[in-house]
C-alpha cells in the first residue's frame, strides 16, 4: 500500500511539475511529512526526481514553441553559479534552519500568488 501511494504521489507531482506549478515542492512536503524522510534527503530525492521529469516537460515546451532560447542561456549560467553557492552554504547550515527557511519561502510564494496581481492580468483589464 505504501508503494502504491508513493507511486501515485510521484505521478501526480510529476504531472504538476511538467506544468511548471511546483510539484517538486509538493513532493518535498509529502516526503518530509508523510514518508518521514529527513529534509536533506528529501531535497536530494527531489533533485533526482526533477532530472527525470524535466526532459519530458522540456520536449513538450519546445514543440509548443514556449522556449525563449536567450533566456535559457542567461538562466542556465545564473542557475549553475547560484546553485553551487547555495549548496556550499546549505551544507554548513542546520537542517532545522533550512526547513524553516524553506517553509517561509513557500508561504511567501503562496501569499504572492493569492494576493498580488500579475502584470499579465493587470494589462488585460
Amino acid at each position: 500500500m505504501k508503494i502504491a501511494l508513493a507511486i501515485a504521489v510521484g505521478l501526480i507531482t510529476g504531472i504538476i511539475s511538467g506544468f511548471g506549478i511546483g510539484g517538486g515542492s509538493l513532493l518535498i512536503v509529502y516526503l518530509t511529512t508523510f514518508a518521514a524522510v529527513d529534509q536533506y534527503t528529501a531535497g536530494g530525492i527531489n533533485l533526482l526526481y526533477f532530472l527525470c521529469c524535466a526532459p519530458t516537460a522540456l520536449i513538450a515546451h519546445i514543440r509548443n514553441r514556449r522556449v525563449e532560447w536567450k533566456a535559457v542561456i542567461w538562466c542556465s549560467v545564473a542557475g549553475v553559479i547560484t546553485s553551487a553557492l547555495a549548496a556550499f552554504f546549505a551544507a554548513g547550515m542546520d537542517t532545522n534552519l533550512l526547513r524553516r527557511a524553506f517553509g517561509v519561502l513557500l508561504l511567501y510564494i503562496g501569499f504572492r500568488e493569492l494576493f498580488c496581481k500579475s502584470q499579465k492580468s493587470a494589462s488585460r483589464r
